[in-house]
């Protein structure tokens, strides 16, 4: 089955339509950062935009990336995707943050390009409407406080996606 169907199958309509948009931005942002002399795998992009909420048709907790993980391995899709599934939320969740979320105790931190495009774009995608940074810093801040680490890593993240697309 298609990334597509399978998400179709899966998912609630918003979700799809979140998940299409999160794609669409994700391989513009690709798209311009291999054009810019950086290697860059324009299909697993797409892809993992497409299906890093996928795991949403099982919850709408922290826990959703880790299920969206467990639905694509089982269901046979390349492992990278896998890994984007599980990485996406916000600009990753540090295994000590895991820990104390509840979650399997590992590092949930976005490694390959990748991974942290279609976070960065996830992040900058709200339904399926396109959002600025100020925007995505004010809901993080709202509900995790003011100085929780993961707004670091969010900035840190768009610093570096955008320092790619000069």
């Amino acid at each position: 089955m298609d990334a597509l169907s399978l998400l179709k199958e899966l998912c609630d309509k918003n979700v799809v339509e979140h998940c299409i948009a999160v794609s669409n931005y994700a391989y513009e942002i690709a798209l311009q950062i291999k054009n810019n002399g950086h290697p860059v795998d324009l299909e697993l992009v797409r892809l993992g935009g497409l299906l890093h909420d996928i795991g949403r048709s099982k919850t709408h907790g922290i826990e959703h990336g880790i299920a969206g993980a467990e639905i694509l391995r089982m269901h046979g899709f390349d492992e990278r995707l896998a890994l984007i599934a599980e990485r996406h939320i916000g600009a990753g969740i540090t295994k000590k943050e895991a820990i104390e979320l509840g979650l399997p105790p590992k590092d949930y931190v976005p490694v390959t390009l990748e991974e942290k495009i279609v976070a960065h774009a996830d992040n900058l995608v709200s339904g399926t409407k396109r959002v600025d940074i100020g925007f995505v810093v004010d809901k993080f801040r709202r509900k995790l406080g003011d100085n929780h680490p993961a707004i670091e890593r969010i900035l840190r993240l768009n610093d570096e996606i955008n320092s790619l697309l000069k």
